[in-house]
């Protein structure tokens, strides 16, 4: 014999919470709750992945939207304030040996502004205080002395060739010659030089004697070659001395300017600021005594040995924690801004560096949101990367191919980053299987549950939660009412009696509307009742949709009689976060052959994977259910009446298997009733999700029909536990009007959905019986197979059709329920 199906009472289809329960009157008398509640395995895994200094500990916050995530990381890294000595604050500066990689310096906290100050100053000393320093006392005195040298031992070079000429009549006369200057010998009249051609007129018109330029040309020959040679030594006179002033004025002003740069040597002890400061100094002695570039014009040394400080910290001791909510390749790397030169070429230097989030967050913590990191192109690759080499490359912007543009290389930064990624469940498991370096990089895994056990403790804390919002946000306090119906409407969300939702984020959504309701006033449980009425009615449109195109008959749904082939399966369809159901009709059609079950789904390449499955299942089902001492010889058919889109889920496998059974046995079933529940091939009737909706959208076609008395819906036993209908369908449930039908196998199934009795689960089918019947056709339907022309040896039902469609319509819905 078979157990009898159970008829659930009102209490059992929707738990109530007593606004009893709720020990306080208004919210105003209970403590705020601070932190995220009921989430203590996350909570642990977030305290160690905080706190542990050891490499590696990357932590994945795993969990449904609105459990509290990101405000559990939040309130911990506020409330531990994670404490360091390994800050650091980064410089670039230009690096003179190798222009296109700045060089990075390396300071103790907050001491880059003050490095970038002092250097400041001493750029500006050498742009306008050096070269007054050095025309000054007692360098240019030094300097003098060394050209008064110079001259004295230039004119003891060329005096006793002087004194010679003088004393024939002639003078040394330094002529220019373009852009040179030329030595040549005159003749002198009256102390005077006199060039050859003015003296030959001089003597044409007798003011100068013929002789004297008899002199000057039997002499010229003789001189010329002395003064080569003189000139020669003098040449190489200035030479030695400009040497020796240049060595001079370079040795003081490199002491002149270490002396203004020695503070900043003691100061900071970087060996890369140090290096930095050396190059300042050489260049300074190299190129800028004079100060003109190489156009001629006056070099910016303020930029040219400027400081660029891209990451400073206030707090030295405090671990950094950077929430970056767009995480993008430049917002989270930096970039080098350009600057635009010539001819619309971009120009980058050391100035342009930019820091990103992860520099900030160097020695701290960065925030991530998952899904955001994926859906930026190269940001997942470049952070793992970062995660493995410990090394932060800053890389300008892609440019244009239309502008010429200078790429600099900014030198890497080592770089400590605690990454706290938040994601769900799904994005975790794509992540382990597409990066096999992903569980290396995040270690940690800090799982959210999505419910929470339903006990007074939770009862309270949904009202400590309750507080927080209206406390924050100043909003009026709730009655415990309200309270208590937050807490009953959470139990229908997690779509299970004995659990409350842990989706905050869903709850304070209607603690705002309900307050928006009361208008400042206390908030009853009745603001709270029209909030849920609200929220599920903006989303409603597809559920009305449908119920209008049942309305309409234009899809056919039969709520009265009985019918042989036909059964009411349930189906579910999601519009945004709410789900709403809907009756399917099911038909099959059965007669002898060889073709076995027919999906028409399946051929029609609208069947999905899991769907496919179930009908497997079904064959494997009639194989237990009808023992025949034959093979199963039948053509049979069965589909999803005016479905025209994908079909996917076994939730609907229990009620094809009662309704080929009725096509078999020409045995009617109840149009009246509904079912939802998938089968194993023992015909045990196993749970499925979305069981509220179904059985709500199978009422509401019912109620519009009208409600008689008998109608109702058959789910599974185990699914018994998880029903919080709507207070009209328990009130229904409660006149007698409609009914809820728990079972445990097909054979309970059967004989709800015929009022046939099926028979016992032993095989010995007692005449009579739904499956005694079965066997009976099966063995003509084998009979009249074996007399047809077209004899077959042995044929089994099943459909051989297996191809997968994503869509789910009638599927099984996995997760919460709906608001």
């Amino acid at each position: 014999m078979i157990d009898h199906p159970t008829r659930l009472s009102a209490d059992k289809v929707r738990w109530q919470c007593d606004s009893d329960c709720i020990n306080f009157e208004t919210t105003d008398d209970v403590d705020p709750a601070i932190e995220v509640v009921g989430q203590p395995s996350a909570h642990d895994a977030l305290m160690f992945g905080i706190e542990c200094e050891a490499p590696g500990q990357n932590i994945y916050v795993r969990g449904a939207r609105g459990t509290g995530r990101r405000r559990m990381v939040e309130t911990l890294l506020e409330k531990l304030q994670p404490k360091t000595d390994k800050k650091r604050d980064y410089c670039y500066v230009h690096n003179f040996l190798r222009p296109q990689s700045p060089r990075l310096i390396e300071l103790p906290p907050g001491q880059g502004p003050m490095f970038r100050k002092v250097v400041g100053e001493l750029a500006e000393f050498i742009e306008t205080g050096l070269p007054k320093a050095i025309s000054a006392e007692p360098i240019s005195s030094q300097l003098d002395e060394v050209r008064d040298g110079i001259e004295e031992k230039v004119k003891g070079i060329s005096k006793p060739l002087e004194d010679e000429l003088a004393a024939s009549q002639l003078a040394l006369v330094n002529m220019q010659n373009g852009p040179a200057t030329q030595t040549v010998i005159l003749p002198t009249l009256e102390g005077e030089p006199v060039p050859p051609a003015q003296l030959k007129a001089l003597i044409a018109q007798g003011k100068a004697p013929e002789e004297l330029l008899q002199n000057f040309e039997e002499l010229l020959p003789k001189f010329q070659k002395q003064v080569a040679d003189i000139s020669k030594q003098v040449g190489e006179t200035y030479r030695e001395g400009k040497d020796r002033l240049v060595e001079l004025r370079a040795k003081l002003t490199t002491q002149l300017v270490r002396d203004v740069a020695k503070p900043i040597f003691e100061k900071f002890e970087s060996k890369a600021a140090h290096t930095f400061l050396e190059e300042v100094i050489d260049d300074t002695i190299e190129f800028r005594l004079d100060t003109p570039d190489e156009e001629g014009e006056s070099a910016d040394l303020k930029e040219l040995y400027g400081v660029n400080v891209v990451l400073t910290h206030k707090d030295a001791d405090v671990k950094p924690v950077v929430f970056e909510t767009s995480p993008s390749l430049i917002n989270m790397l930096g970039t080098v801004e350009p600057k635009w030169g010539p001819g619309g070429m971009a120009i980058s230097d050391y100035r342009g560096i930019r820091a990103g989030a992860l520099l900030n967050a160097d020695h701290g913590y960065l925030v991530l949101d998952a899904n955001d990191v994926l859906t930026e192109p190269g940001t997942w690759r470049a952070l793992t990367r970062i995660i493995r080499t410990g090394h932060l490359e800053i890389v300008p912007p892609e440019m244009g191919w239309m502008r010429q543009h200078v790429v600099i290389q900014p030198e890497p930064i080592p770089i400590a980053v605690r990454v706290i990624l938040i994601g769900d469940v799904q994005t975790y498991y794509m992540l382990d299987q597409a990066d096999p370096d992903f569980r290396e990089h995040f270690k940690l895994l800090a799982d959210f549950d999505s419910e929470l056990d339903r006990t007074g403790e939770t009862m309270l804390q949904y009202g400590r939660v309750v507080a927080s919002i209206a406390q924050s946000e100043g909003l009026p306090a709730f009655h415990r009412t309200a309270v208590a119906e937050l807490v009953e409407h959470g139990s229908r969300v997690a779509a299970r009696q004995n659990k409350l939702t842990a989706r905050f984020g869903r709850i304070a959504d209607l603690v705002r509307e309900a307050a928006f309701l009361a208008k400042s006033q206390t908030v009853t449980g009745d603001h709270v009742q029209e909030a849920i009425r609200r929220t599920k009615q903006r989303a409603a449109m597809p559920s009305r949709k449908f119920q209008q195109l049942v309305a309409d008959e234009i899809i056919l749904v039969q709520t009265k009689g009985e019918k042989v082939g036909q059964i009411n399966g349930l189906a579910v369809m999601r519009s945004g976060p709410l789900t709403y159901g809907f009756p399917a009709r099911i038909t099959a059609t059965m007669g002898p052959g060889r073709a076995g079950l027919i999906n028409i789904e399946g051929r029609a390449n609208m069947s999905g994977a899991i769907h496919t499955k179930g009908f497997h299942i079904i064959g494997g089902l009639l194989r237990h259910l009808l023992k025949n001492e034959h093979p199963l010889a039948f053509s049979a058919s069965i589909a999803f009446e005016q479905s025209y889109g994908g079909i996917d889920g076994d939730s609907a496998s229990g009620a094809e298997v009662v309704c080929l059974l009725s096509a078999l046995t020409q045995i009617p079933v109840k149009q009246s009733m509904a079912m939802t529940g998938a089968i194993d091939q023992h015909g045990n009737v196993e749970a499925i999700g979305g069981v509220n909706e179904k059985i709500e959208g199978f009422f509401d076609a019912c109620h519009h029909f009208g409600l008689t008395g008998d109608q109702g819906v058959v789910i599974p036993r185990s699914n018994q536990g998880d029903l919080m209908l709507r207070q009209d369908v328990a009130d229904a449930c409660e006149s007698g009007q409609f009914h809820v039908y728990a079972v445990a196998n097909i054979f309970e199934a059967m004989e709800v959905m015929t009022g046939v009795p099926a028979g016992s689960q032993g095989g010995d089918y007692a005449e009579g019986t739904l499956l005694a019947t079965a066997v009976e056709q099966a063995r003509v339907y084998w009979e009249k197979t074996l007399s047809s022309p077209d004899r077959m040896t042995s044929v089994e039902a099943g459909d051989h059709e297996n191809v997968p469609l994503p869509t789910n319509i009638a599927g099984r819905v996995e997760g919460e329920s709906e608001a």
